[in-house]
């Protein structure tokens, strides 16, 4: 199993290095996309033996992702996890994931931040409860953590599925691929990780306002136009998520 990470960046000199160092103990490549930082991030990657990709101008995250997938398919991995550059997804739970990833082929493999949950901004938990709810009914399975951005994907799952890359759904991206590659075939698998909060973290480039709307809309039509989807919505109501802890099985 030949296995990549892609890491979206934007001004992150602070983190970036030690993220993608110790991604590099637990994958075969590292593939960061600079999204058009204005600080430091991309020197701060001199000699580390990563992908650098640069994107001139900020396009946002998930024209970054999809940049970092078509580099990783190009280079013929078969499972491809994402991570945040800011230090919030622990690299060493990488190992995780792919252990689910095996146990579950053609999975979309989440890292659900279930583990004390109260640790999580309000607004963020709020937030991301709403989401949860309206994503699992669209993709007709029960969600855990939609919004989290720690995941492992197939290579099937990335070939069949490309949602749009425009800014202004820079968090839709992520939610297309819950929705669209369930209703492909390719259902998700959460391990359970911690939520991560550190004191001196940047602010987050989620907005619980704006982005959740956006993210409500998408499903909101997606829904719609299933003609209300009612055997998801039933689907999310009577089953239990699908969970794989690597340390309890």
């Amino acid at each position: 199993m030949k296995t990549a990470a892609v890491i979206p960046a934007r001004n992150e000199q602070r983190t970036i290095r030690e993220v993608a160092q110790a991604t590099l103990e637990q994958v075969d490549r590292v593939i960061v996309v600079d999204d058009g930082s204005t600080d430091q991030t991309g020197q701060c990657l001199d000699g580390l033996g990563i992908d650098l990709l640069r994107h001139r101008q900020s396009r946002g995250k998930a024209a970054a992702l999809a940049t970092g997938f078509e580099h990783a398919l190009a280079h013929d991995c078969d499972w491809v996890v994402t991570l945040d550059g800011d230090g919030q997804h622990d690299p060493a739970d990488i190992a995780r994931l792919l252990v689910a990833a095996e146990a579950w082929p053609g999975h979309l493999v989440i890292g659900a931040r279930i583990r004390q949950r109260h640790r999580q901004p309000g607004i963020r938990r709020f937030a991301n409860r709403f989401a949860d709810f309206w994503i699992s009914w669209a993709s007709g399975q029960r969600v855990p953590d939609s919004q989290t951005g720690f995941r492992a994907y197939p290579r099937r799952l990335l070939e069949k599925i490309q949602p749009s890359t425009r800014k202004r759904h820079g968090f839709v991206f992520e939610t297309a691929m819950l929705i669209d590659g369930a209703r492909a075939g390719h259902p998700c698998v959460a391990v359970p990780i911690d939520s991560v909060y550190h004191d001196d973290a940047r602010p987050s480039y989620f907005r619980p306002g704006k982005d959740v709307w956006e993210i409500f809309w998408f499903v909101f039509w997606r829904i719609l136009l299933w003609g209300l989807y009612l055997p998801g919505l039933w689907r999310m109501l009577t089953g239990a998520a699908r969970l794989h802890d690597p340390e309890s099985s």
